[in-house]
């Protein structure tokens, strides 16, 4: 039960750093994806507003600036050069232009580190224009077949290309934005990012693994206190017991048996084996750890348990057959796997139905064995499942007749699921047309479990 709250605790503080890294990892990734778009979709709305190119900007403001000297983005018919006079009023606009745009993204030299295209449709979605001279990597004809690609949209990618369709002069205007630079560096730092994580996840899992056992230390000494307690409370119980049952012995010698003494002889009873119960329990935590592995005759041992169960079903009107698969041998825990066989046989007798048929099926599974128990039940349990859990009971009220057998703490069940996940397997409880069964699956127990019994 350690190992398994132990898993436990690493899972959940795995899944719960998983979570964390991958919204903080993605989150970083969003909004840098963000950003770059952001930046390219400025870019194209600079573009679209001055016809499909760059605003003459930059280095009008110095003495003997011509048109001339501007790179090939330069517009076809340019505009008559101002007067000396008027220079400055346009060296001040070109600062204005700039003044309310993001300044990380553009500046003078956006212009020349820039690579984009233009296409031109009129209204019928005929190509009236393509301008390809501010990029290397695009011919005309294949600028015409993006554009045809994206004309019925509005703007997204294709490619490595940003793109935004808008309406101009009757017709569209497509411009495409060369993001391969930015695209590259946004998947770099995705990878990094990624990277990064998936390191400080695994190094901080190695170091939850190693602290496990730590952290779940108060919890190991608190159920070992319970346990101890449960031990010494169980051994103290048995001397008053044995005194009280004396008594009862000696007053019916003195006296005649009345409905009085019987009454202290079932309660009596009754504690007996919940104190037995509770001993049990309390020594399966570990029952793993004093199991003695070794190979035997499970269809032996299986049968020789669920035998003599076969007198009590019958003095109670049932019938208990048994149904056995010769000759299996199984590597494993026979103390065990006999004491599993009793709770679930004893079980059966005691809550089938009066006259029922009780089956005990034991057959091979792949490496193992599955043993089932099957009996009517008029009153199934509402919740088979919790039935091992320990003191577990399907009613809410604790009083019961004196010498009714029936009401169960749940312990003994809990005790076959213990026996159950030692040996690599698992138990459930199943309802159906009437009939209750349980079925223990015992898996394949490698050869390394062998443990010699403790005292």
């Amino acid at each position: 039960m350690i190992k398994k709250l132990r898993r436990k605790f690493v899972l959940i503080a795995a899944v719960s750093l998983f979570v964390v890294e991958l919204l903080v990892v993605g989150t970083i990734n969003v909004i840098n994806h963000y950003n770059m778009d952001k930046s390219a979709e400025e870019v194209i709305d600079m573009l679209i507003d001055n016809g499909g190119g760059f605003p003459e900007l930059g280095r009008m403001d110095e003495p003997g600036y011509k048109p001339s000297d501007k790179p090939d983005d330069r517009p076809e018919e340019m505009p008559e050069e101002k007067p000396e006079e008027d220079k400055s009023d346009q060296s001040r606009s070109d600062r204005e232009f700039f003044k309310g745009m993001d300044q990380r993204s553009f500046n003078e030299e956006t212009r020349y580190k820039t690579r984009f295209f233009v296409v031109n449709l009129d209204e019928d979605g005929n190509v009236t224009k393509v301008d390809t001279g501010h990029i290397a990597a695009v011919s005309s004809e294949k600028a015409i077949e993006y554009a045809k690609e994206v004309a019925d949209s509005k703007s997204g990618y294709t490619d490595i290309y940003k793109y935004k369709v808008c309406d101009k002069d009757g017709g569209k205007m497509i411009v495409f934005l060369d993001c391969r630079s930015e695209l590259s560096t946004e998947n770099s730092f995705l990878i990094i990012s990624v990277t990064i994580g998936a390191s400080a996840f695994l190094i901080v899992l190695l170091l939850i693994v190693i602290f496990s056992k730590r952290a779940v230390k108060p919890v190991i000494e608190n159920m070992d206190r319970q346990k101890q307690f449960i031990t010494n409370a169980g051994h103290e119980l048995k001397t008053p017991l044995a005194i009280i049952s004396a008594n009862t012995e000696v007053l019916e010698l003195t006296s005649e048996p009345s409905e009085w003494t019987e009454s202290i002889k079932n309660q009596v009873a009754r504690l007996s084996e919940l104190i037995k119960d509770m001993l049990n329990i309390a020594r399966a935590e570990g029952i793993s750890d004093k199991m003695s592995f070794m190979e035997f005759d499970v269809s032996k041992a299986v049968a020789e348990t669920a035998e003599p169960f076969g007198t009590l079903a019958e003095t109670n009107g049932k019938k208990i057959e048994l149904d056995i698969e010769d000759g299996l041998k199984y590597y494993g825990d026979e103390g065990s796997v006999r004491q599993l066989t009793s709770v679930l046989t004893e079980n059966a007798v005691k809550y089938s139905d009066d006259g029922g048929r009780i089956e005990v099926t034991l057959r091979a599974e792949g490496k193992g064995v599955r043993l089932s128990v099957k009996n009517p039940c008029s009153e199934p349990p509402k919740h088979p499942e919790k039935l091992f859990d320990r003191f577990y009971r399907e009613d809410s009220s604790h009083a019961r007749k004196d010498g009714e057998s029936k009401g169960g703490y749940g312990i003994g069940l809990s005790v076959a699921a213990a026996i159950a996940e030692a040996h690599k397997g698992r138990i459930s409880c199943h309802v159906k047309n009437g009939y209750i069964s349980f079925n223990a699956h015992l898996g394949r127990v490698p050869k390394k479990a062998e443990k010699k019994k403790q005292a």
